[in-house]
């Protein structure tokens, strides 16, 4: 693929060592913007700096995030499908995508940090029994929000997250609308997960992909994640939720589609 071609801009605000208002005036921001899409993580502490700093739920926060924006997709990035039951997490869901209009997409992973579990009483399992029990909460994910009176507002596709080339990416050509993982490891999940639609019969270009920077110098890495096949770029923001990369990244995006 071109590295020159229109991609979509997405920002990933984490909801650690700030405060509820700073976190809505920036989601606020990023939508004024014109950004594709916002998220949040799904942990229970912060991931980097003072473990012990403040912290913010993740579906609190996007039921308000919800409610506060109006053009871009909102979604967990990604939410851990053991912390609630599947079926509830699908009326959450769903309920979320009423609030904001039809515009939710619904991220799943595995989850990967112990101190999550070990903290709010969950069991963290060795990383194949993680995986392994994802297929299972998607199927129950999908056929709860089949039955949902009423069903959801929009599309809401369901994205999973991760790059475990034997049993994850397997899920995501089978299961999943969208994918998603880190940039340094995109160009190469990537060609893996191609041959991994290959083995269960999906046409690759059916599946959106989306990868997520960190640090500004990332932005170095876009014209290899455009030649592999990202249809969006996903901007990790802490505070004080600085936008500068972000509008590169829409400045750069306009220019290929003008």
């Amino acid at each position: 693929m071109r590295a020159d071609r229109s991609f979509d801009v997405g920002v990933w605000l984490a909801p650690q060592h700030t405060t509820v208002d700073r976190l809505r005036d920036a989601w606020r921001a990023a939508d004024a913007e014109g950004v594709d899409s916002l998220w949040l993580w799904d942990h229970f502490f912060p991931l980097t700096g003072d473990p012990d700093g403040t912290h913010f739920e993740a579906w609190t926060l996007l039921a308000a995030m919800a409610a506060d924006t109006r053009t871009a997709t909102i979604g967990p990035l990604v939410t851990n499908y053991e912390f609630r039951n599947p079926d509830l997490l699908a009326d959450m869901a769903r309920t979320v995508d009423h609030l904001c209009g039809g515009r939710l997409v619904l991220g799943l992973g595995a989850g990967w940090v112990e101190r999550d579990c070990a903290e709010y009483g969950y069991r963290f399992r060795p990383a194949p029994e993680r995986v392994a029990g994802l297929e299972d909460a998607v199927r129950r994910v999908r056929a709860r929000l089949d039955v949902l009176n009423p069903p959801p507002r929009g599309d809401l596709p369901l994205l999973i997250g991760g790059d475990g080339r034997r049993i994850l990416l397997r899920l995501v050509a089978q299961h999943a609308d969208r994918w998603n993982t880190m940039a340094w490891k995109f160009v190469e999940s990537s060609r893996h997960l191609d041959a991994w639609c290959a083995r269960v019969g999906r046409e690759p270009g059916t599946l959106r992909r989306s990868a997520f920077i960190t640090e500004p110098d990332q932005l170095d890495l876009l014209d290899d994640l455009l030649r592999a096949g990202a249809d969006e770029v996903v901007v990790q923001l802490r505070d004080p939720f600085d936008m500068a990369p972000v509008r590169t990244l829409l400045a750069r995006s306009r220019r290929a589609t003008a």
